[in-house]
Formats: structure tokens, sequence, C-alpha cells
């Protein structure tokens, strides 16, 4: 169990933190940054082995809506990835700074963008199987089914949508996933700790959403299958 909870909670949690620390690049600085990035990137290859089992299963089964939109996150989500790892290793300055590849401004950007894209992607995609997550939860800790930590739970929720929201216009989200251009940049010399907050219920708010958007599916194929079998 403590192997399973390391592989399904920790683990994502862990890559999840990278991502956001490597955000505050103004913060960290190169060095840090490509540091922090390049851990995740480790951390990604180990989440993939330990989860090949998946890959092997896409050709079998029957595709449903909602494993049909659980297919195209993680296609648009590798895709995303793979920019964000070449982009990476072309204008590494630290990590890999005997090569250095190019400082061409628009390939910094396609990073910066793709690196943003992301960071929404992983949360989309935290929140397609969030269902396993609190079950992992519930066995690890032993919890027991209870309305009472149910409704707690969904209010949360209901707060993380709403805190979301509004971190998501504090931190300009939609510009940056728009390949926009802002003049606003985060003042890290006066306020650090928001910084990271913000982006937390940002993805967490996004996970809310792609959670509940999953269980709307599934009822609706459930509808869709009990009425073919009700006309046959």
């Amino acid at each position: 169990m403590l192997r399973v909870a390391r592989d399904r909670l920790l683990l994502p949690a862990v890559m999840a933190a990278l991502l956001i620390l490597a955000l505050a690049y103004w913060w960290l600085d190169n060095g840090p940054h490509e540091i922090f990035g390049t851990l995740m990137f480790g951390l990604l290859g180990w989440h993939l082995t330990m989860n090949r089992r998946w890959f092997l299963k896409l050709r079998s089964g029957h595709y449903d809506t909602r494993r049909w939109v659980v297919l195209v996150t993680h296609i648009w989500l590798g895709i995303t990835i793979t920019v964000l790892v070449v982009t990476s290793v072309l204008i590494s300055r630290s990590v890999l700074s005997l090569a250095q590849f190019t400082n061409n401004v628009s390939v910094i950007e396609l990073h910066w963008f793709s690196a943003y894209w992301v960071v929404i992607i992983v949360a989309v995609h935290a929140g397609t199987h969030w269902t396993r997550v609190m079950t992992v939860t519930g066995n690890v800790l032993r919890l027991s089914p209870s309305p009472i930590r149910s409704g707690i739970l969904r209010l949360a929720a209901l707060l993380l949508l709403c805190f979301g929201a509004w971190s998501f216009f504090v931190l300009g989200v939609s510009t940056k996933l728009t390949f926009g251009y802002s003049l606003e940049f985060w003042d890290f010399t006066s306020r650090v700790s928001p910084f990271f907050a913000h982006w937390t219920v940002v993805m967490a708010g996004v996970a809310v959403l792609s959670h509940y958007a999953m269980t709307c599916l599934r009822l609706l194929d459930k509808t869709r299958i009990r009425s073919t079998e009700g006309q046959t």
C-alpha cells in the first residue's frame, strides 16, 4: 500500500510542486530553474515507467466519451511536454551549459508558453484521475465512507474552484495561454508565497472542474446506455 501511495500520490505531488517552483524563474534565477525542471523530467520518466500498462491497454476495451477525453488529454499533454523538453534542451544555460544550442527569442517564448500550458493540462490530467486518487488516499488512511466528510470535501472543491478562478485572473493566465504579452510581472521583491499559492489554487481549481466534467460525462454515458438498452 505504501508503494501505491508513493507512485499514485507522492510522485505526482512532487512533480506538480517542481513544476510550480520552476515557474518562479525571476525569483530562482536560471540555475535552480533548470535543476527543478530537470528533476521534474526525471520523475516524469519514472511516472511513465510505473504506468506503462496504460499504454499497452490503449487498443483494448470499449471507448466511451470519457475514455476518449482521457486519451485526447494524454496526447495533448504528451505533445506539450515534448515541446517543453525540446526547448529546455535548446535554451539550457546551466545544466547543458557546454552545448548552448540557441538563444533564439522565439524558442525561449515557445518554452514559456508550453510551460504554462503544461501546468493547465497537468491539472486537467489530475482531475480526470481524481476518483482514483481519492480511493488510494482513503485506502492508505483507512477511511470509511462518510456523508459528512463527502459534504466537507465538496464544499472544499467549490472553494478551490472559486479561488482558482480568482487566481487565474490575478496571474493573467489567459494571456499566458494565448501567446499574448503583458507588461505586468510578479514582484518577487515584496511577495513570494502568494505567487505559489495562486498557482496552486489555479491547478486545484482546474482539477476540480475537470473532475466534475468527467463525472457528468460518466453519467451521460450511463444514461445513453440505458436508453439504448430500453429501445432494444
